[in-house]
């Protein structure tokens, strides 16, 4: 799907995206147990689970080359949750996709954080990757998350929307929207 590299670390204006360490598994923990962050899935993420997803993010970046960052502030060196690049390999029309997620820690919303982040990712999955699509996909309730796909100039058809397979019928979070964002798009507004 995707060949090369990616850099194991990308410097922002105000974040540094890292692999994860031993030491991001609390910070990341907390967060992912914290209701609000966790509003748009299907229930907050335990212990385990939430380190189950650190071993699965380091297996990614040692099987693929690429995948999620954690990102940390630079001014405090505090991990506040994570972005990057990751396989959308689930049964859906638009499927296999690279996609561009994120996640952070509730104090640290509406700083423009998530949008700094996300396209640090975008720019390597183009301009390093030499990925032809990125699409990124919430619940359609994620306004939040809708926004920053929004402000990173992904665009959306509402006849890509779909439901989202593991979650149940009937189920609120289960209608999905689907942004996408193709490489020569992003080289024009680049250039």
């Amino acid at each position: 799907m995707v060949g090369g590299l990616a850099p194991e670390r990308r410097r922002t204006q105000r974040l540094l995206l890292r692999g994860f360490t031993d030491a991001d598994r609390e910070p990341f923990a907390a967060l992912n147990s914290d209701p609000a962050v966790m509003e748009h899935f299907p229930s907050p993420v335990d212990r385990a689970r939430s380190d189950a997803l650190v071993d699965r993010v380091r297996a990614g970046w040692a099987d693929r080359g690429w995948g999620l960052w954690a990102v940390e502030r630079a001014d405090t060196g505090e991990m506040v949750g994570f972005t990057g690049l990751s396989p959308a390999t689930f049964d859906a029309p638009f499927t296999p996709a690279v996609e561009v997620g994120w996640r952070l820690a509730r104090a640290h919303w509406g700083q423009g954080f998530a949008t700094e982040a996300a396209l640090a990712s975008l720019r390597v999955a183009f301009e390093d990757l030499g990925v032809g699509e990125v699409v990124s996909f919430t619940a359609v309730t994620n306004s939040r998350s809708r926004a920053v796909m929004e402000r990173l100039g992904m665009h959306r058809d509402p006849a890509d929307d779909f439901p989202y397979p593991s979650i149940p019928e009937g189920h609120p979070l289960r209608p999905h929207v689907l942004y996408r964002l193709d490489a020569a798009t992003w080289r024009l507004r680049q250039g």
